[in-house]
């Protein structure tokens, strides 16, 4: 496979999805110029069927900040198990959020203009959570920093590198990729890469 993937061995092949090789390294890829934003100048906003709050830096620094490890899936056929992040898990947001009725959305929209949908199972999915740590070290800028939405059940074009807002919604919207022939769901094992229809 060369210097950057490697097929899976015997004890790795059980977590790793049907089409996936491991790569050797953390690829970075990303639709469009990579948005540079400090977090003094970084906002979350949440907006729509929910109570509108804006979050800036200090506020998400003051939830109970967790480390977490988790499988990283990417629709491109590459995978890379045990990568180490640190952050605050979406059950842990949730705490501050105050939902209408009726939503079963959410749309991240992030720095740069992507945006990608989830359902709201998906995005409060148990192992859900926001990233601001890579290894140990600030999040790269390349991988989406200050902060991004990590999914680990589902491929990475899911989790939304840059993240800027969160809106919650009644109804299916599609993300950009979606809506550019790629799945809705997105689910690794499944192999849910592109739409049928």
């Amino acid at each position: 496979m060369g210097k950057y993937f490697r097929k899976p061995n015997i004890s790795e092949k059980q977590r790793v999805p049907p089409g996936q090789h491991l790569a050797n390294r953390f690829p970075v890829l990303t639709y469009g110029e990579t948005p540079h934003i400090t977090p003094q100048d970084w906002q979350l906003k949440v907006w729509g069927l929910v109570k509108e709050q804006t979050f800036a830096w200090s506020d998400i620094l003051a939830l109970p900040q967790s480390n977490f490890t988790a499988d990283f899936h990417c629709v491109t056929h590459w995978s890379k198990l045990d990568v180490s992040w640190a952050g605050f898990a979406v059950s842990e947001f949730m705490q501050l959020i105050e939902l209408q009725p009726g939503v079963t959305h959410v749309m991240q929209h992030c720095y740069g203009g992507y945006t990608t949908n989830l359902t709201l199972d998906d995005f409060l999915h148990e192992q859900s959570f926001f990233a601001h740590t890579l290894d140990g070290q600030t999040l790269p800028t390349d991988h989406g920093g200050p902060l991004r939405l990590v999914v680990p059940h589902l491929y990475a074009w899911k989790s939304g590198k840059w993240l800027n807002s969160l809106e919650f919604l009644d109804h299916e919207q599609l993300g950009f990729w979606e809506a550019n022939g790629y799945h809705r769901r997105g689910e690794p094992w499944a192999e849910e890469r592109y739409s049928s229809r």
